[in-house]
């Protein structure tokens, strides 16, 4: 399984000791992309735990909705 992200940062995120949670003592980075927290972990990936290995989806964060996606089409890198 694989979905399409968008990320809108120009640069790094430096973690710092107010990162981590006093609770837990630790700090959970997404690795899904879909965490409305990013780039820290809040659950979302819950949401994916049903994806099929083959396919491609692509989530919309306002309504929650996953959809699949047909066809990837990359431009020409020249």
């Amino acid at each position: 399984m694989s979905r399409l992200v968008e990320h809108d940062a120009q640069g790094p995120r430096k973690l710092t000791e107010d990162d981590i949670d006093p609770e837990k003592g630790d700090v959970a980075i997404c690795q899904c992309g879909l965490a409305d927290s990013y780039p820290f972990c809040d659950g979302s990936h819950r949401r994916t735990e049903d994806e099929d290995a083959d396919a491609v989806y692509d989530y919309d964060v306002d309504d929650a909705d996953r959809r699949p996606v047909a066809e990837i089409v990359h431009a020409d890198e020249e």
